[in-house]
């Protein structure tokens, strides 16, 4: 009997409907020209819930889907606001919709922001960039963004006064230049349905980047595993060495962080730290980190730096003269610990802070430098 039991929970497990399955990419379709706009109710970054009769008033609705941390949906929020600003007097409406799943961004795609998608993100993002139409949240069910099928951020929905979809896609053809915008596709639609004329081209392709739908969730954890998994190391070096290190004869921005392992300060902010350079290392940004614990205590600070799975460049200042290490990282540091600070490529200190960081402070700092999207802003 007990060995038939086991056969039948086996089986149970393996066949039943109910057993945990792997998830599987979905097929979702962008709304089809002529449709009805999809009803909704969504969270907005004012508190406030949104529902599609909120518009109602609207000769047109443009609905875009964008979101924070996309470089190409970045490079159009300035030229959104302007059509909002120009449009909304000939009553037309304009309404953003995040689709992402925050837990569906990996680290890496973070590399141009100071921000994910989440809404708590997104208020921060709204209010940073003064945005002037709603914003709202759909990444937790992302249930309106399958009826509605954006295929990237950017990707606009424009609706009549009867909300029949009449134009798909994208803001205009050059997210990189817009001085170089050969055609302005959303501006041309809302321009004929406002003198009464067919959209001359209903159907555009927008580029930008993928829609974090939760099925890439998997995706993230084989990401946390394999960059957890790589090598930490540690090396020896001496005053001269963190002189070199400041003099900065390279092409990146660097960010230094003095620590020790008998810090609690430093083991707090620490964590902060690794995710930064997990999210810039592939600009032209690196973070190293200096040990400032006695010489002999070489196992304790590799433990530590294994524990954190800090795998960007470590150093353990080999000294026990304090002195000469705070005169090589920064004349005006006043030698508590943590210290931290962003270097320039060529040498200057452009940003220092002791104490434990304010992790959006630091972020804001690295991208206004590194370029938030195509180019510094």
């Amino acid at each position: 009997m007990n060995k038939l039991w086991c056969f039948f929970v086996l089986c149970l497990v393996v066949i039943s409907p109910y057993a945990p399955a792997a998830a599987e990419e979905e097929q979702i379709e962008p709304l089809a020209i002529g449709s009805p706009a999809p009803d909704f109710e969504l969270p907005g970054v004012d508190d406030m819930t949104y529902v599609l009769d909120d518009f109602a008033d609207a000769k047109i609705l443009a609905i875009i889907f964008t979101c924070n941390h996309c470089p190409t949906a970045q490079g159009y929020e300035d030229r959104i606001k302007r059509m909002v600003s120009e449009y909304t007097p000939k009553g037309v409406r304009f309404v953003a919709i995040s689709p992402n799943d925050p837990k569906s961004v990996r680290l890496d795609e973070l590399g141009y922001t100071d921000v994910s998608d989440s809404l708590e993100d997104m208020k921060i993002r709204f209010k940073h960039q003064k945005f002037n139409f709603p914003y709202l949240y759909d990444g937790d069910s992302q249930e309106i963004s399958k009826k509605y099928g954006p295929t990237a951020t950017p990707h606009v929905f424009l609706f009549d006064q009867e909300r029949k979809l009449r134009y798909r896609g994208r803001i205009d053809d050059n997210e990189r230049d817009e001085s170089k915008v050969s055609s302005h596709d959303l501006r041309n639609a809302l321009n004929a349905m406002l003198e009464g004329k067919p959209v001359p081209n209903e159907v555009t392709k927008p580029f930008g980047c993928s829609i974090k739908w939760s099925y890439k969730r998997d995706s993230v954890k084989d990401y946390f595993a394999k960059v957890d998994a790589e090598e930490v190391k540690v090396e020896p070096i001496d005053a001269q060495g963190i002189q070199q290190l400041i003099a900065n004869n390279s092409e990146n921005y660097r960010l230094i962080n003095v620590w020790a392992t008998w810090c609690g300060p430093c083991a707090a902010e620490f964590p902060d730290l690794v995710t930064i350079n997990r999210m810039y290392r592939k600009r032209p940004f690196e973070f190293i980190t200096i040990s400032a614990d006695d010489p002999d205590q070489g196992d304790a600070v590799l433990k530590f730096l294994k524990n954190e799975h800090a795998s960007n460049v470590n150093y353990h200042y080999k000294s026990n003269d304090k002195d000469a290490l705070v005169e090589a990282v920064d004349p005006e540091w006043q030698a508590n610990l943590p210290y931290t600070i962003l270097v320039k490529p060529g040498g200057g200190i452009i940003y220092r802070h002791a104490g434990i960081i304010d992790p959006l402070e630091l972020k804001q700092e690295i991208v206004k430098h590194i370029g938030r999207t195509y180019a510094s802003r």
